[in-house]
């Protein structure tokens, strides 16, 4: 098993005003959820903590959701926030674990030397009643040296050869109904159904009250799915976000994913060469 990527509230606590910690709110939901990060981060979080919003902070020429920015963009963007690449960066959510995994995953991808995520985040810290504040947190400066890990995050051109030549297993994370093409996508315009030879772990299977199911359980819904971990994976979802919560739970496991399909379905539904296949 590799090293936990999770921190206790306990741990956090303890080290809230370290000088080298960076503490990120990545609260973000679909819209589905009807909540809105940026208004519950002004009306309350982690003392020190910034938001990170995934809209912001990133690629502005496509018209796809949430993508990568560029190395240099990120880099400028989050040094400007206070946040080194040497920093330990501890990031969180109000949902226990859903964006954050996302955030988690970026700054992996962007070369940041030690990222975590709280476990069972702003819910579970709330609960044991710990400090909590609307103040905005302000950081000097810092250089973020970013080092983009290109073998990490798959674009469509790799899915297309991956599903052709079988070299690794395509893992989606949306719910069943919308994997078998039962359930519409909530974003207008895209097909209904999934990649043909994908495998389905809905991430509602791996995620329970805020927190990732015990690891028998995350080897049990792989499993059940057809996947086989000692072979490559990378994992895709609607547009990239919940992709990052079953490369957490690879992580945790121990079986890392190869690499996560940034564009996801929202690419993968809106092309028209895209072959997609249902039940």
């Amino acid at each position: 098993m590799t090293a936990s990527p999770f921190v206790s509230t306990e741990w956090l606590a303890a080290h809230i005003n370290d000088a080298n910690l960076a503490i990120i709110d990545a609260s973000w939901y679909l819209p589905t959820m009807n909540r809105n990060g940026k208004k519950e981060y002004a009306d309350g979080h982690i003392p020190n903590a910034q938001h990170f919003d995934i809209d912001a902070v990133a690629d502005k020429t496509t018209n796809l959701p949430h993508m990568l920015p560029s190395a240099d963009e990120f880099a400028r963007i989050v040094g400007a926030m206070g946040i080194a690449d040497t920093d330990h960066i501890v990031v969180y959510d109000g949902a226990g674990l859903f964006a954050a995994a996302r955030v988690w995953w970026t700054f992996k991808v962007m070369g940041a030397s030690q990222v975590s995520i709280l476990e069972g985040g702003a819910p579970k810290w709330k609960a044991e009643g710990r400090a909590w504040t609307n103040t905005p947190a302000q950081r000097a400066p810092k250089q973020f040296k970013a080092k983009f890990d290109a073998r990490t995050v798959a674009d469509l051109e790799t899915i297309k050869s991956t599903l052709k030549n079988k070299s690794a297993q395509i893992v989606d994370a949306r719910p069943a109904d919308r994997f078998k093409g039962d359930a519409p996508e909530p974003r207008p315009g895209l097909k209904a159904g999934h990649m043909p030879g994908s495998f389905n772990v809905p991430f509602g299977e791996v995620v329970k009250n805020g927190t990732l199911v015990d690891p028998e359980s995350l080897q049990n819904a792989f499993n059940n799915a057809g996947v086989d971990l000692s072979k490559p994976v990378i994992t895709s979802c609607g547009s990239g976000v919940s992709a990052a919560i079953l490369a957490l739970a690879l992580e945790t496991l121990g079986t890392p994913a190869q690499a996560l399909y940034d564009g996801s379905w929202a690419e993968w539904g809106a092309r028209e060469e895209c072959e997609v296949v249902k039940g």
